[in-house]
Order: structure tokens, then sequence, then C-alpha cells
């Protein structure tokens, strides 16, 4: 039996750019963009088309990537989880097309007053657009995202531009999933692991025992009497609280170029590569703001009747072999060590000691007189044969 040819249409030479000339373009948007600026050569009347996916991310809901006349690269905009509650989102083309519609269409050119109701429409309109349309992508295991169209052409597309834009779909769906979950795959890593140690592993380091040998400043973090507060209080509070603490310590380290490769229950690891020259000063810049940040979560908690939160920070430097260690089949991206185990001791005595933050002989050598620091004297650190000698940060 012979198939039945399919019609030609305007797309067919889009979709076989998109099919083999896509292959060495990594970012979705910037294959929408070169879609859609192909759609216009090819004769359909195009004046705006957005991309909506959802994604799985810690902060966002999904995206956006939207395409104008004239633009070269599409505008992305993030998508926040309570969006579904917005008054731009109930009654969109978006809110009808995730409630299961196949089709949204919408003559521009009509009486506002006979149309769909929806601030997008309007705004479209007053633009000069014409004629809107919409459609689901459909991925794998169901998943249902959404691309439209928008002309300027005085009576809107006509059929032969829908069905154009109609062939486009199967495989923008197919080309689009694939850099989503591309991009998936990094946003979960960078989630779970931190981004350097994503980057290695989505570049093949998953091999049990490979690791490579890294010079770094180590600071680990604890909370004080945690047990106590998680014995005491709602697990919801103590959540909140985590997240909270874990806020105010996280984002400092990550803007002075530090990476947390794990949380410990109430503890945080991370280190700062020496590969960077300001590594240690950037250390303690980010236990300064960390420290800052805490005092002003203290402060909000004292407002709702909750007790200061208190903490130990230790801080060595030193080589840490950093790499894949676990199982044959489970494997956790970390750093191991001496020096670990040293700012380890360190945070434990923080409390003995009264101190926040104890730093280590080798870290006070690392930054030399940039910081005022205070000479605690040596201490005996359990599992070092030799006291050591420690030094106290105020900040």
């Amino acid at each position: 039996m012979i198939a039945e040819k399919k019609p030609a249409t305007l797309s067919d030479g889009v979709v076989d750019w998109l099919i083999n000339g896509t292959r060495d373009e990594r970012f979705i948007d910037k294959i929408f963009a070169d879609m859609c600026v192909r759609l216009q050569q090819a004769g359909i009347p195009l004046a705006r088309s957005t991309l909506h996916v959802l994604i799985q991310h810690p902060q966002w809901l999904g995206a956006r990537f939207m395409w104008s006349d004239g633009m070269s690269e599409a505008e992305i905009a993030r998508v926040d989880y309570d969006v579904r509650e917005r008054s731009e989102f109930i009654g969109s083309p978006a809110s009808e097309m995730f409630d299961g519609a196949t089709e949204v269409r919408e003559n521009l050119e009509r009486d506002p007053a006979l149309g769909r109701k929806h601030a997008l429409y309007d705004e479209m309109r007053a633009k000069g657009l014409t004629d809107y349309v919409g459609w689901p992508l459909y991925h794998t295991l169901g998943k249902r995202h959404l691309v439209t169209f928008a002309t300027d052409r005085p009576g809107g597309f006509d059929e032969s531009h829908v069905a154009a834009l109609k062939n486009l779909l199967p495989v923008l769906a197919l080309v689009s999933e694939i850099r989503i979950k591309n991009r998936l795959a990094r946003t979960l890593l960078e989630t779970y692991v931190g981004s350097h140690a994503g980057e290695l592993i989505l570049a093949g380091a998953t091999r049990r025992g490979t690791g490579t040998t890294v010079r770094a400043a180590i600071m680990i973090c604890d909370l004080r009497e945690f047990t106590k507060i998680s014995d005491n209080w709602p697990r919801d509070d103590v959540i909140d609280l985590l997240n909270d603490y874990f806020d105010a310590m996280s984002e400092p380290i990550a803007r002075h170029g530090g990476e947390i490769l794990k949380f410990i229950g109430d503890g945080l690891l991370a280190i700062f590569p020496l590969s960077e020259p300001n590594a240690g000063a950037n250390l303690l810049h980010a236990v300064t703001e960390a420290r800052q940040a805490m005092i002003a979560l203290n402060a909000r908690n004292d407002g709702t009747g909750r007790a200061p939160l208190n903490y130990g920070i230790g801080v060595h430097v030193g080589d840490v072999m950093y790499g894949n260690i676990g199982s044959s089949t489970r494997l956790d991206f970390t750093v191991i060590g001496p020096a670990v185990n040293m700012a380890s001791r360190l945070e434990a005595l923080t409390k003995q000691l009264g101190r926040t933050v104890l730093l280590s002989r080798d870290f006070a050598d690392l930054v030399g007189g940039q910081f005022e620091l205070e000479r605690v004297g040596k201490h005996d650190v359990r599992g070092f044969s030799e006291p050591i000698e420690l030094f106290a940060y105020r900040g």
C-alpha cells in the first residue's frame, strides 16, 4: 500500500531546517527566534509568536519565549508558581490550553464585544494585530506546552498560513522537548549538587572513584540546638526556619563565588576553590553578609515569638578529593579529606570556645592582613595529633 503524500505547505522548508539544521544549537529560545524569521521568509505573515513551557525548577513554574517582528532574539520571561491565581492567566489562551483546549483562535479585527475577554487580546489589538491562533505542543508522558502565532495582515491568516503553522507542530514539539530536557538536566544537577559539580557530571564524570584533587577554602556551618527546635516546634515551622536559615547562608556564598556541595540536616558544606585568587577573602565576605542576614532573620523571628537561631562556622584551607563516592548504584559528588575533617572539627569547637566563626592558622595565613582576626590560641582538635592555632572572625 502506498502512503498518501502530504500536501506541500509554506513551512516545509522550515520543517526541514528544524530537523536537520538545528543539531548544533543548544538553546530553544535561539531556535524559536530563528524559526519565526524563517517562517516570515517563507511567506507567512507572522508578526508575533510565543512559546510557553513548563519546567521543573525550584523557583519557577515555567518560561515564556516571545518573538515579535524585527527581533533577532526571543524575549525570555520566567513564570512564577502562583501565576494560575493571577488575572494575567485567568481567562487567557494559556489557561484555556492547559484546561484541555486543542486550539484557540481569535479574530482580532471583529468587535471586541463579540470576542473573548482578556487583557492580552486588547493589548494585541492595540498593536495592530488582526488574528491569533494557539495550539498545544505535546511532549512525552502527556506533558502539554503551548505555542501561539499572531499576524497584522488585513483579514488575518488565510487557510494556507494556518496549515503551514500546524505542519510545524510535531517537529517543533520534538525539537523543543530535547532542549527543554537538556536544560532540565542542568537545572536538576545545579539544584541538587551545584553548578560546577553539575557541569562535571554532564561532561561524563559519573564513574565511582573518579575525581580530582582541588585546593580550596572549606566552610562548614551548623545550627545550634536544632534537635531541641525540631522536637518542640510544628513540622512546617521547622521547615520554614531551615529554609530561611539556608537562604541567609547560601545566597552570600553563591554571590561570592562559593559552591555549596551539600546540606546535611541543619548544616552545609561549601568550598571556594583557590583557582580564584581571592577565594579566601571571598569566603570571609560571604560570612560577613551571611551573619548580617542572620541578624535580620533573627529580628524577624523575634517579632513572631520565635527564639533566635544560633550557629557555628568552621573554616580551613587545604587539598580535598573532589569526585564520585558511594555504592555501585548510588553516588554522591562531594569532597573528602583531612582538610574537610578539620573544618568540621573547628565548627564543633565554636560552641565550646564561645565563638561564632573559627578559622585555622592555615586559612588565616591565606588571607594575610586583609581582615581583622582575633587570635584564640592553640587548641586540641579531635582526630589531629598536634594542637591547632585558631583565630576568630567577628566580621
